[in-house]
């Protein structure tokens, strides 16, 4: 199985707990997710966050309507968690995320190990270019929601 990496980092003026905060409630999600996935949580509110918490998703990839199980397997407040996917489109998906203050600034990091169905072929042709506009959208949704004017170089 083919595994691939995805890095991202975003600098945010809002202090460490607030954006850490925003991202320790799932249903903000959507607000960060682009529309034309058509996410929505299904777990019901509140859900508390820890480890071996699981959520349930709703979305549709390329009109595909998909279910999405994933599981809180580290949760290390307020300086990062990871959630895997245990049910749902990728053969494997692990996403760390990572909360830092640097320079009075909050560094958010994601980093993100896939595999997809179809190997390379489809990660080229489909699932990569998906996957970078997915985290390009919600890297503009932060800097409006946080009010940030620049990303991180």
């Amino acid at each position: 199985m083919r595994v691939y990496d995805l890095h991202t980092q975003i600098r945010l003026s809002s202090p460490l707990e607030e954006v850490f905060q925003f991202f320790a409630n799932p249903h903000n999600l959507e607000i960060i997710t682009p529309r034309w996935l058509h996410f929505h949580v299904l777990t019901p509110k509140p859900i508390q966050i820890e480890e071996g918490t699981t959520i349930d998703y709703k979305l549709r990839i390329r009109g595909i309507a998909l279910r999405w199980q994933s599981e809180i397997t580290s949760w290390v407040p307020p300086f990062g968690f990871t959630d895997e996917q245990r049910k749902g489109p990728y053969r494997q998906w692990i996403h760390k995320h990572t909360f830092e203050e640097a320079d009075g600034v909050t560094v958010v990091g994601d980093h993100v190990r896939y595999a997809v169905l179809g190997g390379s072929l489809i990660n080229q042709l489909f699932v990569k270019r998906d996957i970078e506009k997915i985290f390009e959208f919600r890297a503009n949704q932060l800097r409006k929601i946080f009010d940030v004017p620049t990303p991180l170089d």
